[in-house]
This record gives C-alpha cells, structure tokens and sequence, in this order.
C-alpha cells in the first residue's frame, strides 16, 4: 500500500498536469491571429478556435488583431514648391493580412509607417505650390495610399485608404487667403447687382417701347375711326342730298314751288341769327315773294329783338 506521503505527491502531480494542460490550451478569438513559435523559430501561423501548445517548447509570439485599424499623425511640416511652410495631418487606414510578415517584417510597424507617410508626403507637396496643394486633396490621398501600399507589402500590410485631415497655412498666409477670398465674393457681388441693374433697365427701356409703340397704334385707329366716321356722314349727306334732287326731278316740280323750296332754303340759312340776306334778282321778280319775304322778316325780328332786316338785290 502507498503511503500517506506518496498519494499526496501522486495527487500533487496530477493537479500539476492538469494545471499545466490547461495553462497551454489557447482560444484564438474572432478576427485574430496568433503566430507560434517552437524552439525560438516561426512554427506556425493559428487561425480562429482551439488550440494547444507543448510546455516549454512552443510559445505565442505575437498576437496579432485582422481588423482594420486607424492611425492618426500629428501634423507634419512640409514645404511646398514656392517655398511656403505648411503644417498638413494625415489619417492611415490599414489592415493587416499576413501576420508573420506583420511579426518577423518590421521592429515597429506603427513608426515605420508614419515615418514613410511623413517622407512621401514631404515629396508630394514639394512638386505642388500653395494653391494646388489646397485644391488637389485627393490626388495627395491617392499617391500618398499607393507609395504606402507598396512598400508595406513586405510588412504584411495592405494600406486601404489614406486621408489628408487638415492642411494648415502659417497665419499670415491665411489671412492674404481670407483677404482674397473676401475681394473675390465682393467683386462677383458686384457683377452680379451690375447684371441685375443692366437687366432691370433693358425691361425698363422693352416697357417704355411698347407703351409708346401701343399709343401710337391707338391714336392711328382714333384717327382712322374718325376719319371713317366724317366719310360716311359725308356721304350721307351727299346721298341725301342727292335723292332730294332725284325725287324734285322725278316730281316735275313748277317754276313757283322751286322758288318757294329756294326761300325756305334762305329761311334755314338766316335760323334767326342773321341781320343780312341776299336774295338772287330772279327770285325778286316771281309772284308771291312779298308776302314770303314778309313771313321771313317777321321770323327775323322776332328771333333778334327786332334786329333791322336790310335787303339788297343785284
């Protein structure tokens, strides 16, 4: 039979092997990698879920995460083509896709990334001057990403996308920039209310012509209407004259009743405002006209205020 001490040392063991077993289970969580190393020398590469490892002879090396990671520099001094010191941050975007050139490729992956953004950055900017350097943003992004993306190849890094955050001008410069931006918004101001004054002036002009051009077609149809209103009472009295003729005519009206219609004319031509008539010789002489005249006289001084009636004949 075993002794007290041996059962106790047997027991120790095994709590030791168990301990030891479970000390070197590994889980390899979602979106990671572990690189494994045995004997001091790359092994293997572990993948999500469980894994174990020998005692002693294999040891994790690195833990690597596969999700995609941002890096945010500080702002680097860089100088650009005419000679102008300006301050721009970048923002690297990258993931990694080989974890053992990720662990055995590079010391510091981190630095020697910023120290390549800040170096390919400064080469950039030196071919560009002020103004293209604040307008050409994104082919900055897309040079700055394939130069990384090249040479992070060997780092087991694939550099997704890479952002210029700010570009920041020294003082005095930005303020010759607001200066220029301010005279620039006053002068399009000014083309503007310019155009609108010019546009409100030829409408003004347009309104004025078709006034103008609307009266005259006014009065030119004014005129016209009076001009065919006269005509055609003109010829109504010409009609009516004539047909007082034709009927006359047609009556075969005697000596006397012409004499009589020709005093009625006189009549109608003194319309008691006359103190003046002459009468023809022939009309003196034709029988009656006494007693016509006197019808006549009578009327006149009636109408004047007995106004003196004189009578002269050749």
């Amino acid at each position: 039979m075993y002794s007290i001490g041996t059962i106790v040392a047997i027991i120790i063991l095994i709590i030791l092997i168990i301990a030891l077993i479970v000390t070197n289970i590994r889980i390899v969580p979602q979106a990671n990698a572990y690189v494994l190393e045995r004997l001091g020398a790359y092994y293997t590469t572990w993948q999500v879920g469980l894994h174990f490892k020998i005692p002693l002879v294999d040891k994790v090396a690195r833990k690597v995460s596969l999700k995609e990671h941002v890096i945010d520099f500080p702002p680097q001094p860089v100088i650009t083509k005419d000679n102008v010191t300006i301050e721009i941050d970048t923002v690297v975007y990258f993931q990694i896709t080989d974890p053992k050139l990720y662990a055995y490729g590079v010391e510091n992956p981190m630095a020697a990334i910023e120290n390549l953004t800040a170096t390919t950055l400064r080469n950039i900017i030196g071919e560009l001057e002020l103004d293209g350097t604040l307008t050409s943003r994104e082919h900055i992004n897309s040079k700055i990403r394939l130069v990384l993306d090249e040479a992070t190849d060997a780092w087991g890094i694939k550099i997704n996308r890479v952002e210029v955050k700010n570009i920041n001008p020294p003082k005095d410069i930005q303020m010759a920039m607001e200066k220029q931006m301010r005279a620039e918004r006053e002068r399009r101001e000014a083309i503007l209310r310019a155009e609108g004054e010019k546009k409100s002036a030829v409408l003004i002009a347009e309104g004025n012509k078709e006034a103008v051009i609307l009266e005259a077609e006014a009065s030119k149809q004014a005129a016209i209407k009076a001009a065919e209103g006269e005509a055609e009472a003109i010829l109504m009295v010409q009609k009516a004259t004539a047909n007082g003729i034709r009927m006359l005519s047609q009556a075969e009206a005697t000596k006397e009743v012409l004499t009589l219609k020709s005093l009625e004319a006189f009549e109608k031509a003194a319309d008691g405002k006359a103190t003046k008539i002459i009468i023809p010789a022939e009309i003196q002489s034709m029988a009656g006209l006494a007693s016509a005249l006197t019808g006549i006289v009578e009327a006149t001084e009636t109408d004047k205020s007995k106004s003196p009636l004189s009578q002269q004949g050749k």
